[in-house]
């Protein structure tokens, strides 16, 4: 369970990398935000008896808070801000104590757990490594952290497609025709995933993964470099 965890940390930060250099920030953040709601409602759909329900309440409290007051300033990120916060949050999660993290099961932290993460979503696109630090403070079960993680994650995938999609357009981003074979795809990396990273142990798996994380963001933090000297 610890490797698909962590798969679906990795992989959605490859990903929003990789459409937003083929597309403009509102399309790519809605197409990456179909793709991740499929994923989600899949995992969500196969652990449902284990979601922690007042945990996910709280958190879509915060992050409702968090999609008002962005909306209300119709903020819309520039791809060099994007790629740097997508650069550096593995870093500055990496770097802050352990010790200072805070605990998912304590008063009015899954409401500022909400407020940020759906902030971040929406600003760098991916919050998953930063929700992930709220839960490893905690003594919530491996069933119940991957269950509520996927619905969470869904409520600021699905804010995410509301915020953009109000700002852009959704039917000017994206051709409604895209979002049926979009899903499929998602569902089908979902259910595939475990058959791959499976294959690898424990040890190799955080190795590779932890090489690959801070790989990438520091190509993310070069890209962001390149963006805001060129103007972009």
């Amino acid at each position: 369970w610890l490797r698909v965890l962590t798969f679906t940390l990795v992989s959605p930060m490859i990903l929003l990398g990789v459409l937003l250099f083929f597309f403009d920030v509102s399309t790519g953040m809605i197409l990456f935000s179909i793709l991740s709601t499929a994923g989600n409602l899949w995992r969500v759909a196969t652990w449902w008896k284990h979601i922690n329900w007042p945990i996910w309440f709280q958190y879509t409290l915060g992050a409702c808070v968090a999609m008002l007051a962005l909306r209300s300033i119709a903020f819309l990120p520039s791809k060099a801000l994007v790629y740097f916060l997508l650069g550096m949050l593995p870093w500055v999660v990496e770097l802050l104590p352990r010790h200072w993290h805070p605990n998912i099961k304590w008063r009015g932290v899954p409401i500022f757990t909400g407020l940020v993460t759906t902030s971040i979503q929406l600003i760098a696109g991916n919050g998953g490594i930063f929700l992930d630090m709220f839960f490893q403070k905690s003594n919530v079960g491996r069933h119940t952290t991957v269950a509520t993680k996927s619905v969470c994650q869904t409520v600021g995938n699905l804010m995410r497609i509301f915020y953009f999609g109000t700002l852009a357009g959704i039917e000017d981003a994206i051709p409604l025709w895209f979002f049926v074979p979009a899903a499929a795809l998602a569902i089908a990396g979902t259910m595939l995933a475990p058959l791959v990273v499976n294959r690898m142990t424990d040890d190799s798996f955080r190795q590779w993964t932890r090489k690959l994380i801070f790989l990438v963001s520091t190509i993310y933090l070069i890209r962001a470099a390149w963006l805001y000297w060129g103007g972009a």
